[in-house]
């Protein structure tokens, strides 16, 4: 009872930020269109799996997963433990066009009182050309670490711990909006942007669509293009499925950039985070969740850079469903008491 308890207050909460309508919510242009999360129903939870001990998975997944440590017991410091390797939810986002809009709050819509981010308001243009396959994104970052505070597992020292909040808005960064600026962060950006370079993510496609992405192609963002520059300008925009993920996937890679997100896979990951400003891809997966939740099947959370092919049915719904969200799921390895 505790628990349900719980959840119906932050249920309630949820509701009440929901019904809570600011001033002149529908400033700026373009309709904001999104829904609450439902953390029961709209949620993979087979992506999950596999959980391992060592390198024995002992709840197997035919998702694929990155290789895990092979011994099944750790040592921190003094401290022995078991090794242990799961998928955890741990972060939201918000990808639209739109500024200021933030889909996975139901579509709310802000008005910051001050002209900001509305610099980059572009769509896929009718007009013709190159310029036809241009557009710009905005990301909202949230924390969200489900497993935590639905107490789905009690007393695991290795899940993040604390309650929804945002964590980042890229309206207010300039580093998002203005390529120049962004160099700051990606100077090497310069040493990838050839034809060769480019022609050398099709291998990355290849294997992140069918197992994992290529951590050592830092530069790829698989089928979906190049990771530089790290903001949300897209200049080969196919479509919106594949131009959000895209997005996404440099945001992330940002964050790492800026030591803002850290590293929680691998032998190193054990004893607790640490710093990965070359972002593994393989860290991550990305479910779906506005304008409609992928709760099952093989690509419900494929990794960075996997084909859009098996994912874009019904992802769009023109006017009512443009605004792109998802589920961060992050692979993390822990030496568990």
């Amino acid at each position: 009872m505790t628990r349900l308890r719980k959840l119906a207050l932050m249920l309630a909460a949820i509701l009440g930020l929901a019904t809570a309508t600011p001033a002149m919510a529908d400033a700026g242009p373009g309709r904001c269109t999104g829904s609450f999360v439902n953390p029961i129903t709209d949620i993979c939870w087979s992506c999950l799996f596999p959980i391992s001990i060592g390198g024995l998975d002992i709840w197997p997944s035919s998702r694929p997963d990155p290789d895990n440590p092979d011994l099944p017991v750790c040592l921190c410091g003094l401290r022995p433990g078991i090794a242990m390797g799961f998928w955890e939810p741990v972060r939201l986002a918000d990808v639209s066009m739109k500024p200021w809009c933030f889909v996975n709050l139901g579509g709310m819509k802000l008005d910051p009182g001050f002209d900001i981010g509305f610099r980059s308001i572009s769509g896929p243009s009718a007009v013709g050309g190159a310029s036809q396959y241009y557009s710009s994104w905005h990301v909202h970052w949230y924390a969200y670490p489900l497993i935590y505070w639905m107490e789905i597992v009690a007393d695991f020292l290795c899940l993040e711990s604390g309650s929804i909040d945002i964590l980042y808005i890229s309206e207010i960064d300039p580093l998002w909006q203005d390529s120049e600026l962004t160099a700051i962060i990606n100077p090497e950006a310069v040493l990838f942007a050839n034809p060769l370079a480019l022609a050398a993510c099709a291998a990355d496609c290849v294997a992140s669509t069918a197992k994992l992405p290529i951590d050592e192609m830092f530069w790829c963002a698989g089928c979906q293009g190049s990771m530089y520059p790290m903001n949300g300008n897209v200049s080969a925009s196919i479509g919106h499925v594949q131009a959000s993920r895209l997005v996404l996937s440099r945001f992330a890679y940002k964050l790492h950039r800026e030591l803002v997100s850290w590293g929680t896979m691998g032998s190193k990951g054990l004893c607790g985070k640490y710093l990965m400003p070359v972002m593994r891809k393989q860290q991550y997966r990305f479910q779906a969740t506005n304008p409609n939740p992928a709760t099952s099947g093989r690509y419900a959370c494929p990794p960075i850079g996997a084909s859009t092919t098996f994912q874009s049915a019904g992802q769009v719904i023109p006017a009512i469903g443009e605004d792109m969200g998802y589920l961060v799921w992050r692979k993390r390895n822990c030496c568990a008491l």
